[in-house]
């Protein structure tokens, strides 16, 4: 049987982008970072891995794959995605949120686009 064995992002910049999401996530270098791809994993171990691969492709729009980052409640994601702000994250203008959304989408500093959930909203 197959399972999913990382998450692989393209970044312009792996050192810059490796900075971001081990702060975000609390994720470590599994081994030493190369200046070309370097593979992050839980600093508290078992979890999914994320891959931050060199690419010269720039970031989409409305990307075909994302991370989905998980808070607690609407009051964790606010806080959650001031933090991330905080860290060099940016607020997308994203043009397809529905009514009701459960979800806020952001870029990383490398344009990638992420959403962090409130997990409580029905």
């Amino acid at each position: 049987m197959l399972r999913i064995g990382s998450v692989v992002l393209g970044v312009s910049d792996v050192p810059r982008a490796a900075a971001f999401w081990m702060e975000a996530l609390g994720y470590v270098p599994r081994e030493e970072m190369e200046d070309d791809w370097v593979v992050l994993v839980p600093a508290e171990g078992a979890g999914v891995q994320l891959s931050l691969g060199l690419s010269e492709t720039p970031a989409q729009e409305h990307p075909r794959i994302h991370l989905d980052l998980y808070a607690g409640d609407a009051a964790d994601q606010a806080a959650e995605v001031e933090r991330l702000v905080s860290l060099g994250a940016q607020r997308v203008d994203w043009d397809l949120y529905p009514d009701d959304a459960d979800f806020v989408v952001l870029a990383d500093p490398e344009g990638n686009r992420f959403c962090v959930i409130d997990t409580s909203h029905g």
